[in-house]
């Protein structure tokens, strides 16, 4: 088979990864359960952090692209923001995030009813735009990191998604289910099933990441 379980001793011993095509995937993207509560976190993840959201190249073509659509629905902080910056800059590390108000909120946000939304996905369910948001955004709270040999596929663990935890949990779903649209839109509906039969593997060997 393309994919194979890479671990520390004996399989049933420590799942630390596995390994997809060209991609190592965190067993905890298999093994951990997730479910956005936005009713709960208010969106935090879009104006938490020290920086914006990881953007490709082609991405950031495109949000300068759609800025006329959304502009109306940014907060006049953001426009000042973007009339000086751009709709992105450049990390510490060199990589392209979108800009951010007072160190912390994407430019891209906006509050409805006390939650913070995105004006990108909301210019897109209105059928103005056919780019829905960010890939980085849209995985989240999977982060990909490229190498030179492999694409690394992680858990970012924050505790900000504490309530999606509790109500993956409660609804026994998985963080790759959840995130099906998204992992499919990055890495295509090959490899998706592939991924759908390692987990459906591990899970009739009983396999569970046991942690230190």
């Amino acid at each position: 088979m393309p994919h194979c379980v890479r671990s520390v001793g004996r399989l049933k011993e420590r799942i630390k990864m596995i390994a997809i095509g060209d991609t190592i995937v965190s067993f905890d993207v298999i093994n951990e359960q997730f479910l956005c509560d936005i009713a709960s976190c208010k969106g935090a993840c879009c104006i938490e952090g020290d920086c914006g959201a990881p953007l490709t190249l082609d991405e950031v073509g495109i949000l300068e692209e759609i800025l006329p659509v959304v502009w109306n629905d940014l907060s006049e902080a953001a426009k000042k923001v973007i009339d000086k910056q751009g709709v992105a800059y450049a990390d510490i590390e060199g990589e392209m995030v979108t800009s951010i108000v007072g160190n912390k909120d994407c430019v891209f946000t906006y509050q409805e009813d006390g939650v913070c939304k995105c004006a990108i996905e909301k210019a897109y369910n209105e059928g103005k735009t056919t780019f829905k948001k960010p890939i980085s955004c849209h995985l989240y709270p999977i982060r990909i990191q490229k190498y030179k040999q492999f694409t690394a596929v992680n858990y970012h663990k924050w505790d900000i998604c504490s309530a999606a935890c509790v109500l993956g949990k409660r609804q026994k779903l998985r963080m790759y289910q959840f995130l099906k649209e998204p992992l499919i839109r990055r890495f295509g509906s090959d490899w998706y099933n592939e991924l759908v039969v390692v987990a459906s593997e591990l899970d009739k060997q009983g396999v569970k990441l046991r942690r230190k």
